[in-house]
């Protein structure tokens, strides 16, 4: 089991920057990947980023050059740097750890952006 714990959410205004984390505990093995989704309310949750324990990332394409996704591997730690924020940005913000075949959950932070 891997257990995931967010943090980091919040209010801002658009242009404003916020920065998650979220840290993993359990049974991690290498190698996995951790990302971060977002669920805006009445749509669907979707990948923001992706950052494997190689390091290689990937970004959706809505937030490439405004987001940068980053991991410490020896805290089992991965963070979301948020800059340029948008009200379309509004979402709660989910952070995933796919690790042996299997996906995990953390419970989601609310990220409002205000125009």
């Amino acid at each position: 089991q891997v257990q995931l714990v967010e943090s980091g959410g919040g209010l801002v205004q658009a242009g404003g920057s916020l920065r998650l984390s979220c840290v993993a505990s359990g049974s991690i093995f290498r190698p996995y990947s951790m990302g971060w989704y977002r669920q805006a309310a009445g749509k669907e949750r979707e990948l923001v980023a992706r950052i494997t324990s190689g390091s290689s990332t990937n970004y959706a394409d809505s937030v490439k050059g405004r987001f940068t996704i980053s991991g410490d591997n020896a805290k089992n730690t991965v963070y979301l740097q948020m800059n340029s924020l948008k009200p379309e940005d509004t979402a709660v913000y989910y952070c995933d750890a796919q690790v042996r075949f299997r996906q995990y959950w953390g419970q989601g932070t609310q990220v409002t952006v205000s125009s």
